[in-house]
């Protein structure tokens, strides 16, 4: 049901050590709207088994769906917290089921978000000494940060265009702002050189911030003028980190539960043949769904973003609390592999391939 993969730093440590919560400083949570769905037994068993009473810092970098994650994940009660999210997302109707506007997509999102808060959940998030959230968000520049659909529109098949001859060429249009815990250590590395700001998350810019992570550009509107950063734009952190392509330079290794084990770097590569760099990767353990999960599931496939649309409210709720049950089986394949401690049998973990 769960395939492991680990890179060869990771797989060395892995082998030498033994599998332990200890052994990981990072921990990934990628784009990918809905897709995380299948994630949920797993995340429910991390941070409420695997991770739990952990006292040294742990980096929980996200982007988009990822950084929604991470802001579950940094709360008191992350399992309560990662069960809202996943109820009030799934729960989500919108007035116009085959064409649902951004106005109020984005309406929608922010009674999510405040679901998601709930009195406490900001504070919890900004002072947690331990697991400590980042959520990445695409700052826009130029015709992708108009409103306007025709000039947004021409921006991103210009991006589009862009990426395709090379990924640094974005950098003319975006720029990667890391929100992150006031005490974070995070230090990452990007040959593609896009530019990097790091902000402090506060009352002032947490909800604006992770809420920006996962606007979609053309899908919803974007976040204007973020308190105490630069004026201007900003968008889901997934146009730049759809799957992550950058080194995370910290010690320890990296954890990164996915819905697939093919990694992109940025939202224009999906429909690509790049792939994010295997180096980037040396020191990450990778978990997720086989093939053969996937097959099992209803209509064969990891809920995504179209079922919003090719499908009628109380169909996508039925198809997607089923997914939710059957998340709880990759859950259980971790925890047999971690309490079994079989990290030699091929079968376990095998190297990434990326």
């Amino acid at each position: 049901m769960l395939e492991i993969y680990a890179g060869k730093t990771a797989l060395k440590t892995i082998q030498q050590q033994g599998f332990t919560p200890e052994l990981f400083s990072s921990f990934l949570g990628a784009s990918g709207g809905p897709k995380w769905f299948t994630l949920l037994g797993l995340d429910k068993y991390l941070f409420g088994e695997f991770f739990k009473g952990r006292q040294q810092p742990l980096n929980l970098i996200g982007s988009s769906a990822g950084a929604f994650r991470a802001a579950c994940f940094a709360q008191n009660d992350p399992v309560a917290a990662i069960e809202r999210l996943a109820k009030n997302y799934s729960e989500t109707v919108y007035s116009n089921d085959t064409k649902p506007q951004p106005d109020e997509i984005t309406a929608k999102a922010v009674e999510l978000l405040d679901e998601l808060f709930g009195d406490t959940g900001a504070d919890e998030i900004i002072n947690n000494p331990v697991f400590k959230a980042h959520f990445i968000v695409a700052k826009c520049n130029g015709l992708v940060a108009s409103e306007n659909k025709i000039k947004q529109g021409a921006g991103l098949f210009n991006s589009f265009i862009r990426n395709t001859i090379s990924r640094p060429l974005l950098n003319s249009q975006y720029e990667r702002y890391i929100f992150q815990h006031g005490q974070s250590n995070l230090s990452i590395y990007d040959p593609d050189n896009i530019a990097t700001t790091s902000m402090a998350l506060s009352q002032r810019n947490i909800k604006a911030a992770l809420l920006a992570s996962g606007s979609i550009p053309i899908v919803m509107q974007g976040i204007k003028d973020i308190a105490d950063c630069p004026q201007g734009m900003y968008r889901d952190g997934g146009i730049i980190d759809y799957h992550f392509d950058f080194k995370i330079q910290n010690e320890g290794l990296t954890l990164y539960p996915h819905f697939s084990s093919t990694l992109k770097p940025g939202w224009f590569d999906k429909n690509l043949s790049r792939k994010a760099r295997l180096q980037h990767y040396d020191k990450t353990v990778l978990l997720c769904p086989s093939a053969e999960f996937v097959a099992s599931l209803p209509f064969n496939k990891i809920p995504d973003r179209s079922d919003f649309v090719e499908m009628k409210p109380a169909q996508r709720l039925h198809y997607w609390q089923q997914v939710f049950v059957e998340s709880e089986k990759l859950a259980e394949h971790f925890k047999d592999f971690y309490q079994q401690q079989n990290i030699h049998s091929i079968k376990s973990i095998e190297p990434l391939l990326a």
